[in-house]
């Protein structure tokens, strides 16, 4: 296989340079154990909702994936999708949202987002290619609009990775699968002077898939942190980067597949796929002044925890914290959705492409054990900023990758400012409330091919937020949620005033969305060693307009409302055992239009597992995801299928090495990543096209088989 000898030569490049850095900064490798707060720990009075909470490394790491972004899958209800290749942002689903690749969901890395507004593609697109897994040291996260420190993109809810600051151990993990798929990953953590932690890491990844036309999806993945410092007073810089670029089948029509003409998981278009890199600095930091140290909760929180607690014990005084990030990305997409309906000779196929530069960062300042009417009491406020510098981004029609019209070029800058701030008071032993309110501002400007659609706009909005906490009362808390959120449209819809195909006059757009939502919900601990949460929920959106990339214009909707029910349960009887359960149902319909249901709107989903192991000696776990039938168009006639997925891993582990074989998909059902309903037309197709079901399938039963040696 070609690739072989250049994976051997760069695993063997980045062996040698390992060898020629300062000595690793721990000591002679030791197993021992690390409690760090998962979804099972008590957030009893650390938490604001029902549906806030945190996965650890070791969930994170116990689970067999088979794509990067299925870490999200951690976070209750949320589902992943693919439909065109490795390197494209992955598919969300959420509280009845098809979030399509990130809208109303905001992602970040320790406070940078991942989220891209006026995106070449779509709104909010979040490529997590960018990540490691095993460098996460846990993933918070948290849903709907009631956290005064979320703000663009988050109205669905957030979730934010934090990565270790120093290794336990070093790695060294090979992991080889069916369809050619293989993996290297080295990393490892340093000594920098007396002080100084110097965390380095280099992946390789490559895969052809089971389809037809290999996606030789091609990814390198570089890192390097420093830390110094401590959980109360630190400061951590970090150089994150990745490229990739692949092919891919893409969404294939159902009825092509039913008479033969195409294989299930064969193509229509051989030179769709992409290419795509992202490269960032950011520097965080944390100062706790006063000298005190932060508060802490025995068996909820020691300086490394799940979640940022309200700070109304004994502890810190004051605290210093933010981040400060910057860093270039830039994608070039092919896709070919209808095929032959508008372009019978050249075919449908388009590029998306953009380049960009971001800027941004938070501060934060938190007053803890204060009063307010004599009640203990803690207060933060803190300014965010962003800005996105795209230039150029643009739709073109191509043919085999060669451009032969631009629909449409822009450069746009796009900028944001928001503050935001939080009182959390404890009125009695049984009472808590947390007040909020965040401002935003934004500023668009677009630059246009088409001067009728370059213009500059602002907007500004205020966001009140509340929660209610009651209790504890036999280990068990209430909640009651409100608050208001928004998501920000794209930037050429804001400014554009003419269709840049038809030429055909549009109406502009509000440049942010409203969104209002409530949730009422429990938790308890009452059943020892078990975690049980409970939420009714719901939320309004003013508009689901959003800006679609395919067609370089923007798609009305109507107003929606979405509510529904989430119950989650977790059980840790014994170190070694661990069980989990989630459920989410929701009602999800468009206002005051005939055909309310809202396309790819998941009515309900199921996810558990179980996992089993101790330090030492077998382990392994057991997953199942599903997903009921959902409408694919606003009058629910045509519905897409229900998926139900199972994946397994089994190995053993010892002090310094582990071996393991992953299982995904293991009963090998023929379900449907995306489905999608619309019309096209293939070659040799007569009329003006065919209504039909566009999927991606799942992929089959697949075996991988990983060593990992830690030192």
């Amino acid at each position: 296989m070609k690739t072989i000898p250049l994976r051997i030569t760069c695993a063997a490049l980045a062996g040698s340079i390992a060898l020629l850095l300062p000595a690793a900064a721990h000591e002679p490798f030791t197993m021992e154990t690390v409690t760090v707060a998962g979804k099972a720990a008590d957030l009893l009075g650390l938490a604001d909702s029902a549906t806030t909470g945190v996965a650890n490394a070791a969930e994170i790491q116990a689970r067999p994936y088979l794509r990067r972004g299925e870490i999200l899958e951690t976070v209750p209800g949320l589902i992943l999708t693919q439909h065109a290749g490795g390197g494209k942002a992955n598919q969300y689903f959420l509280r009845g949202f098809n979030l399509d690749h990130g809208t109303d969901f905001a992602i970040s890395i320790e406070g940078m987002p991942v989220n891209m507004r006026t995106h070449a593609h779509g709104q909010g697109y979040a490529d997590l290619n960018i990540l490691i897994p095993e460098l996460v040291e846990r993933l918070d996260y948290t849903k709907g609009v009631y956290a005064a420190k979320n703000g663009d993109l988050s109205s669905a809810g957030s979730a934010d990775f934090k990565l270790f600051n120093e290794l336990p151990h070093g790695i060294a993990s090979l992991t080889w699968g069916e369809n050619n798929y293989w993996r290297g990953l080295l990393a490892e953590t340093f000594n920098v002077g007396e002080k100084g932690k110097l965390t380095l890491a280099l992946e390789y990844n490559y895969y052809d898939g089971p389809w037809v036309l290999p996606e030789e999806f091609s990814r390198w993945n570089g890192f390097a942190r420093y830390f110094q410092g401590d959980a109360d007073n630190h400061v951590a810089v970090t150089f994150m980067g990745y490229h990739a670029d692949w092919q891919s089948s893409d969404q294939i029509p159902q009825r092509a597949i039913g008479d033969g003409r195409i294989a299930r998981f064969g193509f229509v278009d051989p030179t769709t796929g992409g290419e795509s890199q992202r490269y960032s600095l950011q520097l965080n930091f944390r100062r706790t002044l006063d000298g005190a140290p932060l508060p802490v909760t025995p068996g909820k929180t020691d300086g490394k925890s799940a979640i940022e607690a309200p700070a109304v014990a004994p502890g810190g005084d004051n605290v210093w914290r933010g981040n400060v990030y910057g860093f270039y990305y830039d994608l070039d997409l092919y896709s070919n959705f209808t095929y032959f309906l508008d372009e019978p000779e050249r075919g449908d196929q388009f590029q998306q492409a953009e380049e960009r530069w971001v800027f941004g960062g938070e501060v934060a300042r938190e007053w803890n054990n204060r009063q307010l009417f004599n009640a203990p009491s803690s207060f933060v406020i803190g300014v965010q900023t962003r800005h996105d510098f795209i230039d150029p981004i643009g739709l073109y029609k191509t043919s085999q990758r060669d451009r032969f019209a631009t629909v449409r070029q822009d450069k746009v800058y796009e900028g944001s400012i928001g503050i935001f701030a939080e009182a959390t008071t404890r009125w009695t032993p049984w009472l808590r409330t947390t007040v909020g309110m965040r401002a935003d501002g934004f500023w668009f400007d677009t630059e246009s091919n088409d001067a009728r659609n370059s213009g500059d706009d602002t907007a500004g909005l205020i966001s009140p937020k509340l929660a209610v906490v009651l209790g504890p009362w036999a280990k068990t808390e209430f909640y009651l949620n409100a608050g208001t959120g928004f998501h920000s449209n794209d930037a050429r819809g804001v400014n554009t005033t003419v269709d840049p195909i038809s030429g055909d006059p549009v109406q502009t757009v509000d440049p942010l969305v409203r969104t209002f939502g409530a949730e009422v919900g429990v938790r308890t601990q009452i059943i020892p060693k078990l975690t049980l949460t409970a939420a009714l929920w719901w939320l309004d959106s003013d508009s689901e307009l959003v800006y679609v990339g395919d067609a370089g214009t923007n798609e009305p909707g109507a107003s929606s409302r979405r509510y529904g029910v989430e119950v989650a349960a977790y059980w840790r009887p014994v170190e070694w055992f661990t069980l989990d359960a989630e459920f989410a149902a929701t009602h999800a319909r468009f206002q005051d239009v005939e055909d309310d249901y809202i396309p790819s709107s998941v009515p309900w989903m199921f996810s558990g597992g179980v996992t089993l192991g101790k330090e030492t000696g077998p382990f392994g776990s057991l997953r199942a995801r599903a997903f009921e039938k959902r409408p694919l168009i606003e009058d629910n006639s045509v519905q897409g299928k229900q998926s139900f997925l199972v994946n397994g891993q089994i190995g053993w582990r010892q002090r310094h090495w582990e071996v393991a074989l992953e299982c995904l998909n293991l009963f090998d059902r023929e379900d449907n990543d995306i489905e999608y309903f619309y019309t096209s037309r293939l070659q040799g197709e007569a009329g003006e096209g065919v209504d039909d079901i566009h999927l991606h399938p799942t992929e089959p039963r697949t075996f991988r088989v990983r060593a990992t040696y830690r030192f």
